[in-house]
């Protein structure tokens, strides 16, 4: 009740008439989502997070789906230090790694922008698909993989052809789970930005200047993805 009763209030709120928020609420209409979506200005944010989200999202899939596939098949040396740097990126607190990030792209020419922004996202979405793509391999049938080599598979269409397909619940649940905390990055993305704010930034500079119901419409309208999109996450990697 204590965590979740100020959302409902939010929701609540974005379907109020009037530009103050009191109870009782004395008018309900659709007002706000209107004016929501002819803000110029928070559209393109929508716009800049979905893309940042959807780029970030994609490359750690590549490098991560790999990278678990290796950590659980392959035993090597320093294996185990490379799951605790994996999870580090997930670990550290946001405002750390955002002023190393901060100080360590433009040293390498990466100038704060949004292809700095992408790259922070990537790092540490691919400690997220890392750890959830492991979890999956480590409960995936071991024979299918070895009945695919006795029928005269080769090692990488073993990969494609047999276990990529018996993981794609877990993968779309990993895609989904990495595009909610993309979007909802703030200290990476805050230290690494210039130009275009990400949604989470420009809800954070309306709110500056004082809440108003379009801030609970938006903000309603994210609930309702991010809680969407986590549960069926859940409910994909639980699938075998």
């Amino acid at each position: 009740l204590f965590l979740y009763f100020p959302l409902a209030v939010i929701v609540l709120f974005s379907f109020n008439a009037d530009t103050v928020n009191s109870f009782p609420i004395q008018h309900f209409s659709l007002k706000w989502y209107s004016v929501l979506f002819r803000d110029d200005e928070l559209l393109q944010s929508v716009g800049t997070s979905i893309s940042i989200a959807l780029i970030s999202t994609a490359v750690a899939l590549l490098i991560g789906i790999p990278a678990a596939y290796a950590m659980h098949k392959y035993d090597f040396k320093g294996k185990k230090l490379i799951d605790k740097i994996v999870l580090m990126p997930i670990t550290l607190p946001g405002i750390v790694t955002g002023v190393a990030m901060l100080s360590f792209f433009p040293f390498v020419g990466v100038k704060i922008s949004l292809t700095a922004v992408t790259f922070g996202h990537i790092t540490f979405l691919c400690a997220i698909v890392v750890t959830q793509m492991l979890a999956r391999f480590k409960r995936l049938d071991p024979y299918l993989e070895q009945a695919a080599y006795d029928l005269g598979a080769t090692p990488s269409a073993t990969f494609f052809k047999v276990i990529l397909p018996n993981i794609k619940t877990a993968i779309i649940g990993c895609v989904l789970l990495c595009l909610v905390l993309s979007m909802d990055e703030i200290p990476v993305t805050f230290f690494l930005i210039a130009g275009n704010n990400t949604l989470p930034l420009e809800i954070y500079a309306m709110m500056r200047r004082g809440i108003t119901p379009e801030v609970n419409a938006i903000s309603t309208l994210i609930f309702i993805f991010s809680t969407t999109a986590i549960l069926l996450s859940m409910r994909l990697n639980k699938e075998k």
